[in-house]
């Protein structure tokens, strides 16, 4: 199987280390984003990646072509931002098998992606997050607080995907995938939803994200998890 991960992101709110660095190589408990895709994904039998990458891809591909990973690894270099749907359809000359996966290059998670092979072009799915505290009221007597809860009944896009190779015909040339093609394809009933209510899920987006990633993946022994045979 083959995951093309998208890598082209400036990473504006995570100034001023990617001012140095490429969003992907921002580390993580002293281990690239990156890094922990590809082994990610490596656990769950994927070797074989598309690296999609604009900015400051040359430090990408120089950190990935000293490492030892165990995978092959291709990139495909976009002169001006494309967007998640542009990256994609600009990689085409690199997907040969009927389906593939795709992920977020800010994405880490421990989420099994063979789950989304039941059908073509499915979604993974995380419930909604607020980032705010809530509290439960009786007239005006607070009864309840709960800090950042997840919320019930509602799911976000997980940012990755298990897509077939004839929905690159149908991605923009510049744009998203999720506010382009998505929208078209989940009208006509094209999308399957896949969903993970317990997954350990963070999308770095923020100073903030890095700090409660790096403490989370901590307390869930995600090394662990990722580097366990």
């Amino acid at each position: 199987m083959k995951a093309i991960i998208l890598a082209g992101g400036i990473g504006k709110r995570l100034k001023p280390i990617t001012d140095y660095v490429p969003k992907p190589l921002v580390p993580l408990n002293n281990i690239p984003i990156i890094e922990w895709q590809i082994r990610y994904f490596r656990k769950f039998g994927v070797n074989e990646f598309v690296i999609c990458s604009g900015y400051k891809s040359e430090q990408i591909i120089n950190y990935l072509d000293t490492k030892n990973l165990g995978v092959k690894v291709s990139y495909s270099i976009e002169k001006t931002p494309l967007g998640t749907g542009g990256a994609i359809r600009n990689a085409r000359r690199f997907i040969n098998d009927k389906n593939f996966f795709v992920i977020n290059g800010d994405v880490i998670t421990d989420l099994d992606p063979r789950q989304l092979k039941i059908k073509p072009n499915s979604i993974a799915l995380v419930p909604l997050r607020t980032i705010f505290g809530i509290v439960g009221l009786v007239g005006d007597k607070i009864i309840r607080f709960e800090e950042k809860p997840n919320i019930s009944n509602y799911w976000m896009n997980a940012g990755v995907y298990y897509l077939t190779k004839d929905i690159i015909q149908h991605l923009p040339k510049k744009g998203n995938i999720e506010n382009t093609t998505f929208p078209i394809f989940a009208t006509k009933g094209c999308l399957t939803a896949v969903r993970y209510p317990n997954a350990f899920w963070h999308s770095i987006d923020s100073h903030k994200d890095i700090e409660e990633c790096i403490k989370n993946m901590k307390l869930k022994h995600y090394k662990d998890f990722i580097f366990k045979k």
